[in-house]
């Protein structure tokens, strides 16, 4: 009889903390979703606006970012590596003289997936759509790997 007392009442207190758990692990799961967009939204803002620390604090140490683009137009694609200190020197440059007209530029972020160490997202921007791979280090959302292309040719898609 003990036993079993002893049996419910842990039952119902499984029963009572299961729904706790689950939200704190849904509102974890949204605060982890939006770090990763946050750290995406740093990088594309931290070079249109010249802001070179968004970039230190979203960008992991060892991130290498990969591209491709056209020199001339038709050309074929000219592959492009860069370092991180190469992407640090870009942004701190890149609109030095404000003159570029950041405000019609595009900055869209789409968080494709977010699991406890690992995620992807996708950001268009005014030089094209970069396809990154992100971790979480020392509790915060870094970019480790960047895939992009210059923007696709008028009328053919993203998907073409």
């Amino acid at each position: 009889m003990i036993l079993v007392k002893r049996f419910s009442l842990v039952a119902l207190a499984v029963v009572l903390a299961a729904p706790v758990a689950i939200g704190a692990g849904r509102q974890s799961q949204a605060a982890d979703r939006e770090a990763v967009r946050q750290a995406a939204l740093d990088y594309v803002e931290g070079i249109y606006n010249v802001e070179p620390a968004r970039l230190e604090r979203s960008v992991h140490p060892d991130m290498i970012k990969r591209g491709y683009y056209r020199k001339e137009r038709g050309a074929d694609f000219t592959f492009a590596p860069m370092t991180r200190e190469q992407l640090m020197t870009l942004a701190a440059n890149w609109n030095k003289d404000k003159k570029r007209p950041i405000d019609t530029y595009p900055k869209e972020v789409v968080v494709f997936e977010v699991l406890n160490q690992t995620a992807s997202a996708k950001v268009v921007a005014m030089w094209g759509v970069d396809y990154m791979h992100l971790a979480k280090h020392d509790g915060r959302w870094k970019i480790l790997n960047i895939v992009w292309q210059e923007p696709p040719p008028a009328g053919t898609g993203s998907g073409q």
